[in-house]
């Protein structure tokens, strides 16, 4: 049974972000709000919202190791089991400068976010300020972009729904389903885990994070097919982004995370070491062909192998 709520709970966790993200987009589009801001705001929380909802529930229930772990374990994923994983099955070879300023700031936010952590949790006023954080760059993102009069490629959004009641159902139901489907994720993962004597981290930075990370997958796999590597990176670096400041600062608020010493010392570390690597590629010009991936790849295992010693 306990698998069966894993299983049933990725589904709807992956079908439910599809729906929302959808059915925002196409109600954002209908209320006219600007192209930044679907895709700033509403697809980037969109793509995040099983790992908040994971997060939220899990932290609720006083499991705070999958609460962090889901995230921590998002972004190292995104990164080099995600990404590693497009560029095998097609290669980037294009300039990316217009992905080093998200970047940049993507690693800023993994070594923030164990700034916050150092004392051990994760609360309230920690929150607060991850959130504002995050909010900050997206006023300062909007205000930069505005100035080149740039805006997100049309094609980087879901294609809108033909009809405004249609959206609104897509968006209630995707949001129904996230919650089902987090509750019977966070359910099904910490019963396994007493189960096999597994530790809750560990079932958070594997299990549930790879889970949350679908959306993510879908949308950077299709991007790829598509030719549109700034989009890949972007979905990327976008997730551990909101990941970082807005589901942790998010989780925080509504219920404090006690955060361990095992990730403190060595998870959140890691976190900020792949965010660099990446950096450094990105910085460096370096095309994102398939040595690159089978590297990225390769990384993922040894970190899997570091959890399971």
């Amino acid at each position: 049974m306990d698998y069966l709520f894993i299983g049933a709970g990725l589904l709807l966790l992956f079908f439910g972000g599809e729906g929302l993200v959808r059915g925002s987009v196409s109600l954002a589009c209908r209320l006219s709000l600007s192209p930044l801001l679907v895709g700033l705001v509403i697809v980037g929380f969109g793509t995040s919202s099983p790992e908040l909802l994971v997060s939220v529930q899990a932290a609720l229930r006083g499991s705070p190791d999958i609460a962090i772990g889901n995230v921590v374990g998002s972004n190292i994923a995104n990164i080099l089991l995600i990404l590693s994983i497009v560029i095998l099955l097609a290669p980037i070879r294009h300039d990316l400068r217009g992905a080093r300023r998200d970047t940049v700031a993507m690693g800023l936010s993994a070594v923030g976010v164990l700034i916050v952590a150092i004392n051990g949790t994760i609360g309230r006023w920690e929150g607060a300020v991850l959130l504002a954080l995050l909010v900050g760059y997206l006023g300062w993102s909007y205000l930069l972009d505005r100035r080149a009069n740039r805006s997100p490629a049309e094609e980087e959004a879901p294609a809108p729904l033909t009809s405004l009641p249609l959206s609104l159902v897509f968006a209630l139901v995707g949001l129904a389903a996230l919650v089902g489907g987090a509750d019977l994720l966070v359910r099904g993962a910490v019963s396994v885990a007493r189960h096999y004597g597994l530790s809750e981290a560990i079932i958070g930075l594997t299990l549930v994070a790879i889970g949350t990370s679908l959306p993510e997958l879908a949308a950077s796999a299709v991007a790829a097919l598509r030719r549109q590597p700034d989009v890949v990176v972007g979905n990327v670096v976008g997730s551990c982004l909101f990941n970082s400041l807005g589901i942790l600062g998010i989780t925080g608020l509504i219920a404090p995370i006690p955060v361990g010493p095992a990730f403190r010392t060595a998870e959140l570390p890691i976190m900020i070491a792949v965010s660099a690597a990446l950096l450094v590629l990105i910085i460096l010009k370096i095309p994102l062909g398939r040595t690159v991936g089978a590297a990225l790849l390769a990384g993922y295992a040894a970190y899997i192998w570091h959890l399971f010693p």
